[in-house]
């Protein structure tokens, strides 16, 4: 028997043990199905209810003695601190006779207590019968004469919404009982959708004070929020989900991005990389927040993230896989390669997680040499910092800065050997030792935990804008040596403060 459907029936011997769980219905007790009417009517039966703060509640107190939870709401640090008490209160009661577990709705859409309370009567051994009732989507979708098995849908909860939160089906916000719950669902709503998008606001359906109304979602007033009060919006094609179906389109009516192929792509997706990473370079140092530059590397980020989801289109096309398979082999990455986090491993520091990293990352990857793996297309300095840090895992390493520092000034003396031989000094051997002068730079870097690459575009940044700074100043074309070290330290001057 399905006893979601209809109440169940028990032996007389053990009736008075079952805990009644009921749903009052969305509205007033006229809503109410006959059968739960008639259990929350029985004088042999206490009732407690949730809330008393809903239509048909507030009828049923005026006809008999009730037991709402309404008070435990205000002593509770958290929900679940308010919802375990609830359930403890409620089994209390049924220990001591019959009882009649209320809730509004339907018991079994959004109610933690109900999912609670029917666990803990299993493991004791408790019967449960459950009484349903419509709930307040029932309601809503009625209301909108909205069909939810057309194209779906998504139910959030107001006060608890997901992170991340990706709107691309007809979405219902219910629980938006207090302004500042609305403010909230509507600010992170609003993050991706434009404001002329329509929100609808649905406030105590299943009742005569039944309202329904539709605002663009930056105009929606804060006073519309309450007890009874669900948003509704069919959302555009917005953030992550319309962006891959942007792409998805590009690639079936634009020419340009029907020809492009994986090798085709590979030039924009160094490009960006690196514009981002110029981007991340003008990040103020420090706990200072610069949101201008900010912008420009979420501008530059969302660039790379097109390579990720062109790269994939691509291969979906071919059969190989799509974008949600790049994300879960990410996933299982991630998770695999965090024992310390996703299983039962202990870890002192952040150096026993790196260790672990590359241990892990060893096995999966079955690689011969230290020096497999690190690719030959990645910037000089860069490629040069992780061949170091391979050589390293087995002490092949200088012991701190400073020995580093002796040996590029070593590398230098080599470099002005060269240099001292004039015309007579072989192009390939000065080639040689500078290369040595750089390694041995990206190796200082390395030590100093600073990104060499990154490090370099900022001296360059800066280099240019105090060259910029300069011809403001002056015709350097027409200035000598002396004033041309004047500028300069002019420029670097107003740079510092």
């Amino acid at each position: 028997m399905d006893h979601r459907a209809e109440p169940q029936h028990h032996p007389a011997g053990i009736l008075s043990k079952v805990l009644i769980i009921a749903g009052l219905g969305p509205g007033d007790l006229s809503g109410t199905p006959a059968e739960v009417r008639e259990a929350l009517l029985d004088p042999g039966r206490r009732v407690i209810l949730r809330t008393g703060q809903h239509p048909a509640a507030v009828q049923l107190a005026r006809s008999r003695q009730v037991t709402t939870c309404d008070d435990l709401y205000d002593s509770g640090e958290t929900f679940d601190d308010v919802y375990g008490a609830i359930v403890s209160r409620v089994l209390a009661a049924a220990e001591a006779g019959p009882v009649i577990y209320a809730t509004p709705g339907s018991p079994l859409y959004g109610e933690r207590t109900v999912a609670e309370l029917r666990a803990r009567c299993r493991s004791a051994g408790r019967p449960v019968e459950v009484r349903h009732a419509p709930s307040f989507l029932d309601e809503v979708f009625s209301a909108l004469d909205l069909d939810p098995t057309d194209r779906g849908f998504t139910v959030l909860d107001g006060r608890d919404l997901p992170d991340p939160l990706i709107l691309h089906l007809p979405t219902v916000v219910f629980q938006v009982d207090t302004g500042e719950v609305l403010d909230e669902a509507l600010g992170r709503l609003g993050r991706t959708l434009p404001d002329s998008t329509p929100v609808t606001v649905l406030s105590d359906l299943g009742t005569e004070s039944a309202l329904i109304r539709t605002y663009p979602i930056g105009e929606v007033p804060t006073d519309v929020a309450g007890l009874c009060t669900s948003l509704f919006l069919d959302p555009p094609e917005t953030g992550l989900v319309g962006a891959i179906r942007a792409m998805r389109r590009l690639r079936r009516e634009c020419p340009w991005d029907q020809r492009q192929t994986h090798d085709s792509l590979t030039p924009y997706a160094v490009e960006e990389t690196f514009e981002l990473l110029e981007a991340i370079g003008r990040l103020p140092q420090g706990d200072e927040i610069d949101y201008v530059a900010y912008h420009d590397v979420e501008d530059e980020l969302g660039d790379v993230l097109l390579q990720v989801i062109f790269h994939s289109n691509l291969a979906s096309e071919a059969n190989a896989f799509d974008i949600e398979d790049v994300a879960e082999t990410l996933r299982r990455k991630l998770v695999r390669r965090h024992p310390h986090v996703f299983g039962t491993l202990e870890v002192r520091d952040a150096e026993e997680v790196i260790a672990n990293w590359v241990e892990i990352k060893a096995g999966e990857k079955h690689r011969e040499s230290l020096m497999d793996g690190v690719p030959s297309a990645l910037p000089g300095l860069d490629r040069a910092v992780k061949l170091q840090k391979r050589a390293a895992r087995v002490g092949f390493d200088w012991p701190d800065a400073r020995s580093v520092v002796a040996d590029v000034e070593e590398e230098i003396a080599e470099l002005v050997e060269v240099i001292d031989q004039g015309e007579e000094a072989d192009p390939a051997h000065a080639d040689h030792e500078l290369g040595d002068v750089l390694f041995a730079v990206a190796n200082l870097a390395r030590h100093l935990g600073v990104a060499p690459e990154l490090a370099l575009r900022k001296a360059v940044n800066r280099f240019e804008s105090r060259f910029r700074r300069m011809e403001e100043l002056d015709d350097l074309a027409a200035a000598d040596l002396d004033r041309l070290d004047d500028l300069w330290e002019r420029a670097k001057r107003e740079e510092r403060s």
